[in-house]
């Protein structure tokens, strides 16, 4: 198939060895779009010498959802498109191909691989990435909502294919979105009833440690999706039962490896439940309010 890959940037040169070094060993540079942000150090003439293909947006246009849409566009001969982030690297030459394959069967739409904590991550970090990227790989339906509720509309653009045509019939990415335009994309995927497979066998290195405050900022713009969006937690279920489940897992896994890391877990799922709910309420706050809360500021305009 023909496909191509697709990279927003960001002043990304600090990670441009970790991201394209790996990435070049089994992919022709002319199958690179970087769609940078009006970056400020290197990053796009970097991208240029590399062969790649370089698309400058003004920063202020950038958006999660829309960016990506524009990635459909400028490539009109992708029959596949692979988004990664800046931050990802690419744990082998194969992990391209094996997500690609997953388009053999022509019923799926979007795949995503698995995501591998960083070297030297906290052990809350990597928890998070062993609980939402397990060994084994699956293809979820429409009708995996009833055993996964919330759980079915999981995917990561990080680190995600789709097939144009798929996206194409449902509308493309969402221009209008704070963020997890790719859940939002997954969602309408299934009710279009496409397929969604995860593929466990092709991998990257990708990871955060949020500080309390990211954290709180990031599950606030989660609250605001919800929101916003409100028709996928009416059509997957609400998001609680699968934070409880996480809440759990972690527990067990820090009480068996690094238990002093307990109460930092502890604090952080409060901080989390406060963002969300915050966020939930997000039409009660002002807007100037609703910036210094985001994790994206830029949606408030």
């Amino acid at each position: 198939m023909n496909f191509f890959i697709v990279v927003p940037t960001l002043n990304a040169a600090e990670d441009w060895s970790q991201l394209t070094s790996p990435l070049l060993e089994s992919i022709p540079a002319n199958r690179v779009l970087v769609l940078d942000s009006s970056s400020t150090d290197q990053t796009a003439n970097l991208a240029n010498a590399a062969g790649f293909r370089v698309n400058v947006i003004p920063r202020s246009d950038f958006n999660h959802g829309g960016t990506r849409q524009l990635a459909l566009e400028l490539l009109p001969d992708a029959e596949l498109l692979v988004f990664l982030t800046q931050d990802v690297k690419v744990a082998g030459p194969g992990a391209i191909s094996r997500l690609i394959e997953a388009f053999n069967d022509p019923t799926v739409a979007a795949a995503y691989g698995r995501q591998l904590p960083r070297l030297n991550s906290t052990p809350i970090e990597a928890h998070a990435r062993f609980y939402n990227y397990p060994a084994k790989s699956e293809v979820r339906t429409l009708a995996s909502r009833e055993q996964l509720g919330f759980k079915a509309i999981f995917i990561s653009n990080a680190f995600a294919a789709y097939r144009r045509d798929a996206l194409l019939a449902v509308g493309g990415f969402p221009r209008d979105v704070i963020f997890g335009e790719d859940t939002v994309t997954a969602a309408r995927l299934l009710l279009a009833r496409w397929k969604i497979a995860y593929v466990a066998e092709a991998q990257v290195y990708h990871s955060h440690s949020y500080t309390w405050m990211q954290e709180f900022k990031r599950y606030f713009d989660i609250g605001v999706l919800h929101t916003k969006e409100n028709w996928l937690l009416d059509e997957f279920g609400g998001a609680a039962g699968e934070g409880g489940r996480f809440v759990r897992s972690e527990f067990r896994y820090l009480w068996a490896s690094s238990k002093k890391f307990i109460p930092s877990a502890l604090v952080r799922t409060g901080i989390k439940l406060a963002g969300y709910r915050l966020g939930r309420l997000e039409e009660k706050l002002s807007t100037k309010c609703k910036r210094k809360l985001s994790m994206n500021p830029g949606f408030w305009r």
